[in-house]
């Protein structure tokens, strides 16, 4: 077991697994303020790299790939952070010098697999459109729930450019929870309470929190 660094069961019975491979110690140089990389972590302490942007510093080093495990930086290990923590760690460190990035590649067995296409089932005793999506909370049970509206999707698509620019990641799922806290809400005032009593323990910025809501209401006046 601990070889397995994380998985998930989707809702079409396919089971997907990170198994530990090759460690690597990889020297970078930050020469620009952004790395190129977006974060992700499985909710149980481990962190992957979910994307490398084209040319960007961390595409240029071609040690470091899609899929790994980020254990330690600078010889500190993160096992336990969450995404946004190590984002922001990265973030932190002052351009213009190297650091050290321990990772752990996944192993690789299967490449093309995909789960199995099927119509509508019953969920919670009703017929479902085949439109669902799992929605992960940080608080609360997982749900099954119907996808986003158009002017939703938007919203979250612009919130999280906004999670990039603020915080250094990338999360679609965080993002679709902000704009649903604030998709009722009258004001910034009442937005900012409910978020914070939703998503209290990411600590956002003032100015992000504004941000967020002004994309929203953005989205809901068909401006994007």
């Amino acid at each position: 077991m601990d070889k397995l660094l994380g998985g998930q069961i989707g809702l079409e019975d396919f089971i997907f697994a990170h198994v530990k491979g090759l460690k690597r110690e990889i020297d970078v140089f930050k020469s620009e303020d952004a790395l190129g990389l977006t974060i992700t972590d499985n909710g149980a302490g481990y962190a992957f790299i979910k994307r490398i942007k084209e040319g960007s510093v961390a595409d240029q080093n071609k040690l470091i790939n899609v899929g790994a495990h980020i254990e330690c930086i600078n010889g500190k290990n993160i096992v336990g952070c969450r995404h946004f923590e190590v984002a922001k760690m990265l973030k932190d460190l002052p351009k213009g010098i190297s650091f050290t990035l321990n990772l752990v590649e996944p192993l690789k067995a299967f490449e093309m697999i995909e789960p199995r296409s099927r119509g509508g089932k019953a969920i919670d005793g009703k017929i479902s459109t085949g439109k669902e999506t799992l929605r992960l909370r940080s608080k609360g049970p997982a749900t099954v729930e119907e996808v986003p509206t158009e002017y939703e999707e938007k919203a979250i698509s612009k919130v999280d450019d906004l999670l990039e620019t603020y915080m250094g990641i990338r999360d679609t799922e965080l993002a679709a929870t902000m704009v649903e806290v604030g998709k009722d809400k009258k004001n910034p005032d009442e937005f900012a309470i409910a978020l914070d009593e939703a998503l209290g323990d990411f600590a956002f910025p003032d100015e992000f929190v504004f941000d967020v809501w002004g994309a929203i209401g953005d989205a809901k006046k068909g401006r994007f």
